[in-house]
């Protein structure tokens, strides 16, 4: 278990309040996801694609 208190500390400090909100940066994101950040961001904008269709 001491991996999982670990990543979470890790998440939790990529983690920013901004106006109130919560927010992550997308290469952040990527870095978690393992993916580089253009193309974490051409899926996130194929999904909003996706749920304006239905």
């Amino acid at each position: 278990m001491p991996n999982i208190a670990i990543k979470q500390e890790i998440i939790g400090k990529k983690i920013y309040l901004v106006r109130g909100q919560r927010v992550m940066l997308d290469k952040d994101l990527a870095e978690l996801y393992g993916v580089e950040t253009r193309v974490l961001i051409q899926a996130v904008k194929r999904n909003i694609k996706i749920k304006k269709k239905t």
